[in-house]
């Protein structure tokens, strides 16, 4: 099934949000598809215009069909460089580790070649830890090339979660960090994130999200209301250019 392409806006009580581009699918496997083979073009063209390009991820269930269908894309892999978009406080080999879901279903096929820089480090603290892997994200050559986005249920996107230690920093258009550490009731373990300013910067932003409960998450946060709520809204409304949301049932 083709994709079908429109644009959506919504308004917040002071400004409009960015036009956004839907791509909607019949199933997750022709979303995929899709969506890695957009990916792979996007990475295609910096490596042309650059010689290299870098990707940022999101972990989750959601993507890993995707991650799948990626990593057998003919791209140059050995130029390009993934990172991930969060990642818990946990060692590569944990069970709830974004690393490991990356090295288990995207680092590998043609994508083994790709370099990985990763979030995580054993840190003294949250914080020492944020400030490591900002000056691995930073170390990139900014602004990235793909940056792909997962939604929680919650309103929550990277690791602004609702309630957050240190959301208002995290989703501040001025944050001066890359990253920063958070903590919130609904995240588990703490996190670190990218903040929003290295997020929305993308060459190429991209949402992807599947199942009916949150295409209804989703038209929610595109009504008015606070971020704080819902920080998906932050995106939604920080984005520099037209937002491509992925869904499909």
């Amino acid at each position: 099934m083709k994709a079908t392409k429109g644009v959506m806006k919504a308004t917040e009580a002071e400004r409009p949000t960015p036009a956004i581009n839907r791509n909607d699918f019949a199933n997750g496997a022709e979303l995929a598809k899709a969506l890695a083979g957009t990916v792979a073009g996007a990475l295609a063209e910096a490596i042309a215009a650059r010689g290299k390009a870098t990707l940022a991820v999101s972990g989750g269930s959601t993507p890993k069909r995707f991650f799948e269908a990626l990593s057998q894309q003919p791209v140059d892999w050995d130029r390009v460089t993934i990172t991930l978009i969060d990642e818990r406080l946990v060692p590569a080999d944990h069970e709830r580790s974004n690393h490991r879901l990356a090295s288990e279903y995207l680092l590998t096929h043609l994508a083994a070649k790709a370099r990985f820089v990763p979030l995580y480090s054993d840190a003294a603290d949250a914080d020492q830890a944020a400030r490591t892997a900002a000056a691995r994200i930073d170390g990139l050559g900014l602004p990235l090339d793909v940056a792909i986005l997962g939604m929680g249920t919650d309103g929550h996107t990277a690791s602004f979660f609702p309630n957050g230690s240190t959301l208002d920093l995290a989703t501040d258009p001025a944050c001066p960090h890359s990253v920063i550490a958070i903590e919130a009731p609904g995240a588990g373990e703490p996190r670190l994130t990218l903040t929003l300013p290295r997020i929305v910067e993308a060459g190429l932003l991209l949402l992807h999200i599947e199942g009916a409960e949150k295409q209804a998450v989703l038209e929610k946060a595109l009504e008015p209301g606070p971020a704080d709520d819902m920080p998906v809204r932050a995106v939604l409304r920080g984005a520099r250019k037209p937002l491509e949301i992925y869904w499909a049932p």
